[in-house]
C-alpha cells in the first residue's frame, strides 16, 4: 500500500473546508437587495430624526423560504453603526408600519442583539427562522442611539419607511410615525434555499421611477412575478440594484457603474444572470446645459462602449450571463431636452449592444417602449408623461421582454461551472527521489 503524505492529507482537508464553505454560501439566495450610496442633501434624513428613534422598513422579497437573513450596511458611514434592538416579521400590507405580531423575530449577529457595525462594513443577521411566501412583504425594525454619519441609503426607495422616537422596534404598529421614501442601513434579504438570482442593474428606470410608492411595479418587480408564475422558472430570485440618476462612467447620484458592478452583481448569493441598462444619464447630463462638440460625443460613446466591454468580460470570468439591454428614447425629456447629437449617441451605443456580440442575450427595449411613428419617443402608451421614464405599463411590458431562454441558458451554464470549480483535483501520490529522478526529463530553455 502506497503511503500518502501530510501534505497532500492537508491539501484534501483544505479543500474539504472550501467545499464546505461553498456549500454554505450557495445554501442562500438573494430574495431582495438595494444598491446602497450615501444620499444628496435634499434625501438625507436629519440627524435628530434617526436620534433614539425606531426604523421600520418595508421591502417586497422576490423569492421565498423557510428563513431569512438580513444584511445590514455601515458602507459609507465614518462612525459605528449601534443598534441596539432589531426585528423582523411579515408585514400587513405595503405602506403600512403594521406587522403581522406572532411572526415577530429578534435580529442577532454572533448570537447579540446588540448590534455594531464598523465603518464601512455590511454584516448579515443570524438565520432567523421565519417562513416566508414568494412575493412577500416584511418589515425590518431597528432602533438606533445615533444614525452613523455619512448615512448609507438608497434614496428613491419608492417604498414607505416609518420613524418614531424612542425604543419601539417590537410594536405591531408604529403610532405617530413620520413615513420616509427612503432605506437606510439595509442593503439585502436572503432567504434559505439553493436556487439561482437574476439581478437588474442600471438607473432609474430599472429604479422604478414614475411606478407608484408601495406598489412594487418596478420593472424587476414585474419580472419576479412573471418568473413565479412560470413552473419552469418559479425558483428564480430577483434583486433589483437600480440607483436612480446612476452614470456608467461618473460617481454622482450613487458610485457609478462600473466602480459598483462587481459588488453589486456579483456579490448577490446564488447569481446566474443579470441585466444591464444604463447610459442615459451620460448622455443627458453631457448636453444638460449646453451642447458639445463633435469630440466630446465621440469620446462619450466610446467610454460607454469600452466600460460595457469590460463589465461583459467580468461577467463571463464569474460564470454570470449578462444581458444588455438597449437605452430607451428620450427626446422630448424637459429635465435632459437632447438633440440630434444627443440621439445619434444613443443609436450608436444601442447599434453596438445589438451586433457587437459581447452580450450572449440583447434585450431590445428600445424596440419595446419607441413610439413606431417617432422612434426617438417613448410610445405614448407607455410614457409616464415626462418623456424619458415608462409608466407602470411601459415597466410591464419591459419584464415581458425578456426572454425566459436567458434564463435556461444561464442556469445551465451556472451549473457547469459550479459543477467545475467544485470537482476536487485528483490527490498526488508522491514517489520517493530515486524514481523520480528516473523519470526526469530535460528541461529546455526558451531563447528569448
Amino acid at each position: 500500500m502506497r503511503r500518502v503524505v501530510w501534505p497532500t492529507i492537508l491539501a484534501l482537508m483544505a479543500l474539504s473546508g472550501l467545499a464546505s464553505a461553498r456549500d454554505a454560501r450557495d445554501a442562500w439566495t438573494t430574495s431582495w437587495a438595494s444598491a446602497q450610496q450615501v444620499p444628496t442633501s435634499e434625501n438625507i434624513a436629519p440627524p435628530s430624526m434617526l436620534h433614539d428613534a425606531t426604523l421600520r422598513q418595508v421591502v417586497h422579497l422576490s423569492r421565498g423560504g423557510p428563513t431569512i437573513r438580513v444584511l445590514l450596511s455601515n458602507r459609507f458611514g465614518d462612525e459605528q453603526l449601534r443598534i441596539d434592538d432589531a426585528r423582523v416579521a411579515r408585514a400587513q400590507a405595503p405602506g403600512s408600519s403594521a406587522i403581522v405580531a406572532d411572526t415577530d423575530h429578534p435580529l442577532t449577529i454572533a448570537g447579540r442583539r446588540d448590534i455594531v457595525i464598523a465603518p464601512g462594513a455590511e454584516m448579515f443577521s443570524d438565520p432567523v427562522p421565519l417562513t416566508v411566501a414568494p412575493g412577500a412583504n416584511i418589515a425590518i425594525s431597528v432602533h438606533l442611539a445615533a444614525a452613523p454619519q455619512p448615512q448609507t441609503s438608497h434614496s428613491a426607495a419608492r417604498s414607505s419607511s416609518f420613524v418614531v422616537a424612542g425604543s419601539h422596534a417590537r410594536d405591531t404598529i408604529l403610532t405617530d410615525a413620520v413615513t420616509t421614501k427612503h432605506w437606510f442601513y439595509l442593503a439585502g434579504v436572503d432567504v434559505a434555499a439553493a436556487a439561482p438570482v437574476v439581478v437588474a442593474i442600471g438607473d432609474s428606470i430599472t429604479d422604478g421611477y414614475a411606478s407608484g410608492d408601495d406598489a412594487n411595479a418596478r420593472w424587476p418587480d414585474a419580472l419576479a412575478a412573471r418568473l413565479r408564475a412560470d413552473a419552469r422558472h418559479a425558483d428564480w430570485g430577483v434583486a433589483n440594484l437600480g440607483i436612480s440618476g446612476n452614470r456608467v462612467l461618473a460617481d454622482g447620484l450613487g458610485p457609478s457603474l462600473v466602480s459598483r458592478f462587481d459588488r453589486d452583481v456579483f456579490g448577490q448569493r446564488g447569481v446566474r444572470a443579470a441585466i444591464v441598462m444604463e447610459g442615459v444619464n451620460d448622455l443627458g447630463v453631457m448636453t444638460r446645459e449646453a451642447e458639445q462638440p463633435a469630440s466630446i460625443h465621440a469620446a462619450m460613446v466610446a467610454k460607454i462602449k469600452a466600460a460595457y466591454r469590460a463589465m461583459a468580460a467580468r461577467a463571463r470570468a464569474h460564470g454570470v450571463m449578462l444581458a444588455g439591454g438597449t437605452i430607451t428614447p428620450f427626446v422630448g425629456s424637459d429635465y435632459y431636452h437632447p438633440g440630434p447629437a444627443t440621439e445619434a449617441d444613443r443609436q450608436a451605443i444601442n447599434h453596438f449592444i445589438r451586433t457587437a456580440g459581447i452580450f450572449p442575450v440583447v434585450i431590445d427595449f428600445d424596440a419595446v417602449l419607441r413610439d413606431p411613428a417617432h422612434p426617438d419617443r417613448l410610445d405614448p402608451r407607455y410614457d409616464s408623461g415626462d418623456h424619458l421614464h415608462p409608466s407602470p405599463t411601459g415597466y410591464r411590458a419591459m419584464a415581458a421582454a425578456v426572454p425566459m431562454s436567458l434564463f435556461d441558458a444561464a442556469k445551465k451554464r451556472g451549473d457547469a461551472v459550479v459543477a467545475r470549480r467544485s470537482t476536487p483535483p485528483r490527490p498526488r501520490i508522491t514517489r520517493p527521489r530515486a524514481s523520480i529522478a528516473a523519470h526526469a526529463m530535460p528541461i529546455h530553455r526558451s531563447r528569448r
